[in-house]
């Protein structure tokens, strides 16, 4: 955490991106908040959860930056003077399993380009798995329930986050499309 912050100077408002969970449940207070785009990175589900979307025996899956691509998400300009507050409970969140690697990298707003701290997925981490064929996805996300809920609602209420704040994510509209099918598949009322 300490190297993440190493250029930030005290009293200096932070910028945090967020492409997933952050847009609908941020859990930190934030003085400015923006559409941005990430380039380099896209939103996938390719970190296995084990614990807050899924168990060891059933995992499910949660969304990372993954290599390629581009992102639109969220900036949060965070106040300088809560940083101290604001920053360990933040860290604990996004990096309490070392799948992420903190980069600070710029993201690009209507307003002007910002510079911010982005969460990217650690491919080298165990539970990072590439691209699933779309009916093993599904199955996944559809079986898996963890410590925060079901697997399910964790990808649609990201999707739902998204389009309320005017993101088009096809690939995410795609899975979410599939899963609202399969939930009112016929014959399975």
């Amino acid at each position: 955490m300490r190297e993440a912050l190493r250029h930030w100077q005290d009293g200096d408002d932070v910028w945090v991106f967020g492409y997933g969970s952050l847009i609908w449940r941020p859990e930190f207070d934030y003085v400015e908040r923006r559409l941005a785009t990430l380039h380099g990175h896209h939103r996938a589900l390719c970190l296995w959860s084990r614990v807050n979307r899924g168990t060891p025996e059933t995992p499910g899956l949660v969304f990372g930056l993954d290599r390629g691509g581009s992102c639109r998400g969220m900036v949060y300009r965070m106040a300088g003077a809560g940083v101290s507050d604001f920053f360990p409970k933040l860290w604990e969140r996004e990096m309490s399993t070392g799948a992420y690697l903190p980069r600070w990298l710029r993201c690009t707003t209507d307003q002007g380009d910002v510079n911010a701290l982005v969460f990217i997925m650690n491919r080298d981490n165990p539970a990072y798995i590439s691209a699933l064929p779309r009916e093993e996805l599904l199955a996944v996300v559809k079986r898996a329930t963890g410590r925060y809920g079901a697997c399910t609602e964790y990808v649609l209420e990201t999707h739902r986050a998204l389009m309320d704040a005017g993101i088009c994510d096809r690939q995410l509209a795609s899975v979410a499309a599939d899963l609202a099918r399969q939930d009112h598949a016929p014959g399975e009322d």
